[in-house]
């Protein structure tokens, strides 16, 4: 990662209640649909994947395996490609937001419509057992339990994670396959 970007998060601005500097586990959602000159949906995930094993502030990076999903949004575009990765960080929850939007810019994402299509989407899923609740930031994810494209890997990788004090397996979600299907490709 260029040294400019890790001064650039190490500047940025964000509430002091969430500035901590020891190590949280931390998941993150990747997503994407749509291919560019800079690669394929599977490898956007693969080079996400390699810019955070890189970053200097990242360790004990580990990935689930990837999925196809259906679009949550619009009908009218190709399937998605899913995975969750987790990791330690010394980064707080807004840097971390920064350079989810980073790796995101580096794909060359476009946001074209609410819900479609792109190049990659990072998503914070957890941050440790830290709750925030800010106009450009809510943790745990939103959606989080709804989705099965996201439990399920999720679950992959942490299969005893507690998310709003409830074990991952409680959520129906984590458990329907419904709509997934496990692809071969590798980090």
């Amino acid at each position: 990662m260029s040294s400019s970007l890790n001064r650039s998060l190490e500047t940025t601005t964000q509430p002091n209640s969430y500035i901590d500097k020891t190590w949280t586990t931390c998941y993150l959602g990747l997503g994407s649909n749509l291919a560019n000159e800079l690669g394929s949906p599977v490898e956007h995930l693969q080079q996400a994947f390699a810019s955070l094993r890189q970053h200097e502030k990242v360790r004990d990076l580990r990935a689930s395996s990837f999925y196809a999903s259906a679009p949550m949004g619009p009908q009218d575009q190709p399937d998605f490609i899913n995975a969750v990765i987790g990791f330690e960080t010394t980064l707080s929850a807004f840097e971390l937001l920064a350079l989810c939007q980073h790796l995101e810019n580096n794909a060359q994402r476009a946001r074209l419509r609410h819900w479609g299509e792109r190049s990659l989407d990072v998503d914070i899923l957890l941050y440790g057992q830290t709750q925030i609740i800010e106009p450009q930031l809510t943790i745990p994810h939103a959606g989080l339990t709804e989705r099965n494209f996201v439990l399920i890997p999720l679950r992959e990788l942490a299969p005893k994670i507690m998310i709003a004090q409830l074990p991952i397996s409680s959520y129906p979600q984590s458990n329907d396959w419904t709509g997934l299907k496990l692809i071969d490709a590798s980090y």
